[in-house]
């Protein structure tokens, strides 16, 4: 805040040159500046698969959190398989197996529920984790599917890059 004294501005101001205090970006240079932000903002996750690509194939290396792995619980092998064959077609899982019934007990609407499920484990890219949940949860019968990723950490760098060529990140989607 600057203070004006018996005709004097704060110690601020006058060290500050007077240019450099009054100096004002046009009209022009916002709107550059703006755009120049929302373009790198719109461009950011292209940019951000293709540096970790980049980074990937000159290393040598993985970049941990590029992979994901979903765990879906369902209420039967019938339903387990149709949505593992519905996320294969989609191209937004690159494997799933289908893990045999399993005892699981769950708070439901106030009450401790014992039931049977059949556990999905999905490998897919961590790009596709929204699109892949929000997909499970329009086809799911359960009104709260649970729908839980994982970051991959590390492993096969050869199967890291099976993952990317199984889930293309715009992938044809069959109708």
């Amino acid at each position: 805040m600057a203070f004006i004294h018996n005709g004097k501005m704060d110690w601020w101001y006058q060290r500050c040159p007077k240019d450099s205090t009054t100096h004002t970006v046009s009209r022009p240079g916002y709107t550059f500046i703006l755009g120049g932000l929302l373009l790198m903002l719109a461009l950011y996750p292209v940019l951000k698969t293709l540096s970790v690509q980049l980074h990937s194939a000159l290393t040598g290396s993985y970049v941990a959190g590029h992979h994901s792995v979903i765990l879906i619980n369902c209420p039967n092998e019938q339903v387990a398989k149709d949505i593992s064959r519905s996320l294969m077609e989609r191209r937004m899982a690159a494997c799933v197996n289908i893990l045999p019934r399993s005892a699981t007990m769950y708070y439901w609407k106030g009450e401790i529920q014992d039931a049977t499920e059949v556990l999905l484990l999905v490998r897919t890219r961590t790009s596709k984790i929204q699109s892949l949940t929000e997909y499970v949860r329009s086809i799911h019968p359960y009104e709260n599917p649970e729908v839980l990723s994982f970051l991959v950490e590390g492993g096969s760098l050869d199967y890291m890059k099976w993952i990317d060529e199984a889930v293309p990140e715009n992938p044809y989607i069959p109708s």
